[in-house]
């Protein structure tokens, strides 16, 4: 999905190396995946529900007046 659009990016940090982006996001296990600063979920999920989750996590975005971040969606997986 983010290779098909120029609006997408993605970074991928090394937890071990970034110990404070690990503390900030409060990283437990892995993948641990942030989106826009409000939406976040933990583990490796089938591709149907990871797009469902990007999906709501944008329209989510689109909704809510940005907060910076001050609210973030747990996802327990």
């Amino acid at each position: 999905m983010a290779v098909e659009s120029e609006h997408v990016t993605a970074d991928v940090i090394e937890a071990q190396e970034f110990p404070d982006l690990a503390r900030k996001y409060a990283v437990r296990g892995v993948p641990k995946i942030v989106i826009n600063e409000n939406t976040e979920f933990v583990g490796a999920l089938p591709e149907d529900q990871y797009l469902a989750r990007v999906r709501a996590a944008v329209e989510s975005n689109a909704e809510t007046p940005t907060n910076g971040g001050a609210e973030r969606n747990q996802d327990g997986i």
